[in-house]
């Protein structure tokens, strides 16, 4: 397959996009009612479904934890979500990436309040356009809020690419496809922490400090936009007590 041009005359992406802009971004809290917690989250096409159930007790004593609560996460991609079909069986990749996301929230998450119980996270990949993974870091860590599991910070994950030679912010599927690099980074920033840092391809040192600013000047507007859903829904249910 012939790669096409991702980088216009004009500096634009082919979507039409600045490289420093990020797709639309929509989110929604609390929106399952058998779930602990649970959030909807799209990166322009990528659309993410995150549910949360516990702390609770499971039956499997052996793998609970003396001092804390045990996370565990499912990242699962419906057979609908890609172009081509895909099979209900897990793969190799979505065993990776439950590992990944669990990883990237465990840092913010007070564990040690819900001793020898399972805090279980479920991400249902809806549809897949790109970024997959960071926005699954960002629909967790909203469930897990609405599920009232104290946390030090919200996490939010955003990816640079690196297009044409251009680095560019928040990747589509296109992108991530022809590009030379594909960086996904997760951040808590109230706590200017990065829990989530992967690289695929090569950049340069330089490139790599201007695509970890570019992830840290989308993460902040991503986060803005994760607190204000999580005010709207809590301001909702306020006015219906």
């Amino acid at each position: 397959m012939e790669k096409p041009k991702l980088i216009k005359e004009n500096g634009l992406r082919h979507d039409g996009r600045r490289p420093n802009e990020l797709r639309p971004i929509r989110m929604s809290v609390g929106i399952l009612n058998k779930a602990s917690g649970s959030a909807l989250v799209e990166y322009g096409e990528t659309k993410v479904l995150a549910a949360v159930h516990g702390p609770r007790e499971i039956p499997q004593r052996h793998l609970l934890l003396p001092d804390r609560a045990v996370i565990r996460c499912r990242y699962h991609m419906l057979s609908f979500s890609t172009h081509e079909r895909k099979s209900p069986v897990p793969t190799r990749r979505e065993i990776e990436l439950s590992k990944v996301i669990r990883e990237a929230l465990e840092p913010v998450v007070i564990s040690e309040t819900f001793p020898r119980t399972a805090i279980d996270v479920f991400i249902e990949i809806i549809n897949a356009d790109g970024g997959t993974r960071t926005a699954a870091v960002t629909a967790a860590s909203l469930a897990l809020a609405d599920a009232g599991i104290p946390m030090k910070d919200l996490v939010v994950g955003v990816a640079v690419g690196k297009v044409d030679g251009v680095l560019v912010l928040d990747i589509d599927e296109e992108e991530d496809m022809f590009g030379e690099a594909d960086m996904p980074v997760a951040i808590a920033p109230s706590l200017g922490i990065v829990t989530l840092l992967q690289l695929n391809g090569v950049l340069t040192r330089e490139e790599f400090s201007e695509a970890l600013r570019l992830a840290l000047a989308g993460a902040n507007l991503i986060y803005e936009k994760a607190r204000e859903a999580l005010r709207d829904r809590y301001m909702k249910v306020r006015v219906e007590e």
